[in-house]
C-alpha cells in the first residue's frame, strides 16, 4: 500500500516537472481546482461547472446555472480563500465567476 502511495507521489511530481518545463503549470493547477470542486460540490452542482481556467493567477470559473453562479459570486472571497489555503496563496490573486 505504501509503495503505491509513493509511486503516485512520484508520478505527480513528474507531471508537475513536465508542466513547468513545457509552460502549462496554470492548466495543471486549473485541473486540480476542478477536481477539488468535484469533491466539494455534489454531482448535480458540479455538472453546472462548465470550465475552470487559470490565467496570470486569476482563477476563472465558468458556471451554467444562474443560481449557482450567483451563489459563487456572493461567496467569492470565501472560495478564493479556500483555494489559496488548499493550493497556496501564491497561485491565485483573484477569482472571476463567469
Amino acid at each position: 500500500m505504501k509503495r503505491k502511495k509513493n509511486r503516485e507521489f512520484q508520478s505527480s511530481e513528474l507531471v508537475k516537472s513536465f508542466a513547468r518545463i513545457h509552460g502549462f503549470e496554470e492548466k495543471l493547477m486549473a485541473f486540480e481546482v476542478k477536481d477539488y470542486l468535484h469533491e466539494y460540490l455534489n454531482d448535480d452542482l458540479f455538472q453546472e461547472i462548465e470550465s475552470v481556467n487559470l490565467k496570470r493567477k486569476v482563477l476563472q470559473i465558468k458556471i451554467k446555472s444562474p443560481l449557482l453562479k450567483n451563489d459563487f459570486r456572493m461567496r467569492k472571497t470565501f472560495f478564493l480563500q479556500k483555494f489559496q489555503e488548499k493550493f497556496g496563496s501564491e497561485n491565485f490573486s483573484a477569482l472571476e465567476i463567469l
